[in-house]
């Protein structure tokens, strides 16, 4: 008879050695994958959240906004030209970032100012210039009319 030598006796799994990762790979450099993962899920979650409230308040600006130049539709006609320019003085304000030189600007520059916001020549080629210089000049523009252009180019407005 043959002896039998052990590295024939076939192995059961109760005799298998555990799986080990080759030297020192199990320590600090999984930790780090797991923490770069960690930060950049973080850096994705907060940039999607930045997103997200910047469009509602963006959202929120256009809807107060259309809310009020709805408001606006029955007051008299003076009263109502006096109305959209303020309102397009506070969207000004709001929605551009150099808010402190909308304040000052008058005629062309504040048309100017607004066709670049909207992106548009309503205001200074258009029939807009009423609300930008033409306050105070005897004029009878079609109210209806500016009325549902503000409305258009207001709502269009990107969050």
């Amino acid at each position: 008879m043959n002896p039998v030598t052990p590295a024939e006796i076939p192995l059961t799994l109760d005799q298998l050695r555990g799986l080990h990762l080759p030297g020192g790979a199990a320590g600090a450099v999984q930790g780090e994958v797991v923490a770069a993962a960690a930060l950049g899920f973080l850096a994705a979650l907060l940039v999607g959240l930045v997103r997200y409230a910047r469009g509602r308040a963006r959202a929120t600006v256009r809807r107060a906004a259309l809310a009020e130049l709805a408001r606006s539709r029955g007051l008299d006609p003076e009263a109502r030209l006096v109305a959209q320019a303020r309102l397009l003085r506070r969207l000004g304000r709001t929605l551009d970032r150099s808010g402190a030189a909308e304040v000052r600007a008058t005629g062309a520059d504040w048309a100017a100012r607004l066709d670049g916001l909207f992106r548009t020549d309503f205001f200074t080629r258009g029939a807009g210039r009423v609300l930008a210089d033409g306050l105070y000049r005897r004029q009878d523009p079609d109210l209806d009319a500016l009325d549902a252009e503000l409305g258009r180019l207001i709502g269009r407005l990107r969050a």
